[in-house]
């Protein structure tokens, strides 16, 4: 029994059929993916309810695995794959899967030294991201993590002498900044705020501010966009979860929609799965890949007891909102000012738009949120993504994706967002007319997310995408609890735990699926 038709959850599930097993899975909501689904929105319009890029799932053995390309999946590759606007002092930036061409822009923009700089910190982040993201793909243990960077002392420097000295003083030196802030990161290696900016914005997408502890590494990701981009899945992020559901069902694999799970319940030497509906599920294994606090209250509900229930409970950090989505269907796509004449046909619309250029934008924008505030000038990434995908909007119209931060789940002042969305949503527009002069005009539909309405659709509690807070103390063999970070519930043998609330975390990636299938595979 797998309950939640997230991709994690249809990920676990396609590996389990794959193997040979008899699989279920439960959904509450009538559409499978939760937060990578595609629905009409507008008519005419594929528009994604959660997820619109795929950057660390296409670094993942997750589609190869499972073949999922042989079950329809395809992604156009985004190239450029970001880029951050013009300034009144500088040209936009613009990062191109080719890093010549990325250097080349930076020196435009901003001079040589960040540019050579820039070509440095590829070299020296590329390693890393790469064991980071192979971290990912494992149970995390302090031994596994230890395992993933090994041979990394190389990318660091130290002037202690001797072999025993030089390997303890570079590991010393990579472990500080692999624990660092994003922001210190980002002093420590280039000058120029725009570029630093744009950087920020980027590992911001993970959710800490990037003067958090921990976060450099949110920042390293983006050497790897290097050497694969993110991609598009063509017909909208919600294709990904379509060719999970052709394989799972290619492998006599169920899904069963519309009837939520209510409780689990040990019966014998098997599980018991209930559901809304009234249906009782068996089954020897049960994977939860719903939102970590929805499992609590299914596992209470069953007999767990309370109050080792409520001791996890109030120790798991959901925080308080991360963000809202606007989507819009245009006529036209943003006309961002100032854009070298040597782009893509497509322009920079494949790319991330970090319509963000000054650090001091998104602190403002997350002390606002910090007492309840809709920030005045939103953070913003754009993406017009039918500029390389003609099936997301009807001829000659366009769809835009615009996902800004930070917006509070609780505001301040008793008010509530049916009452403020109106507003923080005109913001958003007016920060994409900041820097595409005149692209208001040009709006036919608007559907706005905020953050109670990504918690009641997509069952995001507290409106966070990622679950749980991707800080430090929330990461790896500390998430979503100490005690539940090996994917498994001690007390509960034969339940074990998926999804964004577990390791590695929030994001499109398939890995705490894919780590779930293979435990439930050791279970014979």
């Amino acid at each position: 029994m797998v309950v939640g038709a997230g991709h994690n959850g249809l990920v676990a599930a396609a590996y389990l059929a794959r193997d040979g097993r008899s699989v279920r899975v439960l959904e509450r909501d009538d559409v499978a993916g939760g937060a990578v689904s595609t629905i009409e929105r507008f008519p005419g319009y594929r528009v994604d309810r959660g997820s619109s890029a795929h950057l660390m799932i296409r670094h993942s053995p997750v589609l190869d695995e499972l073949a999922l390309t042989d079950h329809g999946l395809r992604y156009v590759d985004c190239d450029p794959w970001a880029f951050s606007p013009a300034t009144d002092n500088s040209a936009p930036i613009i990062f191109r899967t080719d890093l010549d061409a990325t250097c080349t822009s930076i020196e435009r923009a901003v001079g040589t030294a960040d540019a050579d700089a820039y070509r440095r910190f590829v070299e020296v982040w590329r390693p890393r991201a790469r064991s980071v993201m192979r971290s990912f793909y494992g149970p995390a243990t302090p031994g596994r993590f230890a395992t993933a960077f090994t041979g990394l002392t190389g990318t660091a420097t130290t002037a202690r002498r001797g072999p025993v000295g030089r390997r303890t003083g570079a590991m010393l030196s990579l472990t500080q900044e692999l624990m660092s802030s994003g922001d210190a990161l980002l002093d420590r290696w280039f000058t120029a705020e725009p570029l630093k900016a744009a950087l920020a914005w980027f590992g911001a997408q993970s959710g800490p501010p990037m003067d958090a502890p921990g976060t450099a590494p949110m920042i390293g990701f983006a050497a790897l966009q290097h050497d694969i981009p993110p991609g598009r899945a063509v017909g909208g992020s919600g294709a990904l979860t379509e060719a999970l559901l052709r394989r799972l069902g290619s492998d006599g694999g169920e899904v069963a929609l519309g009837d939520g799970a209510t409780a689990i319940t040990r019966c014998g030497d098997h599980w018991r799965v209930e559901t809304a509906g009234g249906e009782q599920h068996c089954g020897t294994t049960v994977i939860a890949a719903c939102h970590i606090l929805t499992t609590l209250d299914l596992l209470a509900a069953g007999g767990l007891p309370a109050q080792t229930v409520d001791r996890w409970r109030s120790q798991i950090v959901v925080g308080d909102g991360i963000g809202m989505a606007v989507r819009l269907g245009t006529d036209a796509l943003p006309a961002y000012r100032d854009l070298p004449s040597d782009l893509p046909p497509h322009g920079v619309h494949s790319a991330l738009g970090l319509l963000v250029t000054d650090r001091a934008q998104l602190r403002r924008a997350r002390a606002a949120a910090s007492v309840g505030e809709s920030p005045e000038r939103p953070a913003c990434v754009s993406m017009g993504y039918s500029a390389i995908d003609p099936t997301l909007a009807p001829p000659g119209r366009h769809l835009v994706n615009v996902w800004a931060q930070w917006h509070p789940y609780r505001l301040a002042g008793g008010r509530t967002w049916a009452q403020a969305g109106p507003g923080a949503a005109a913001a958003v527009v007016a920060e994409l007319d900041r820097h595409a002069p005149g692209f208001g005009d040009h709006i036919e539909h608007m559907h706005i997310q905020t953050p109670d309405e990504l918690e009641r659709e997509l069952g995001l509690i507290g409106g966070n995408i990622m679950h749980v807070e991707m800080s430090i103390d929330q990461m790896f063999f500390w998430r979503p609890h100490p005690d539940l970070s090996a994917h498994r519930v001690p007390g509960a043998d034969g339940i074990l735990l998926a999804g964004a609330s577990t390791h590695p975390g929030g994001g499109v990636t398939g890995a705490s699926g894919r780590i779930s299938a293979h435990l439930a595979m050791r279970r014979r």
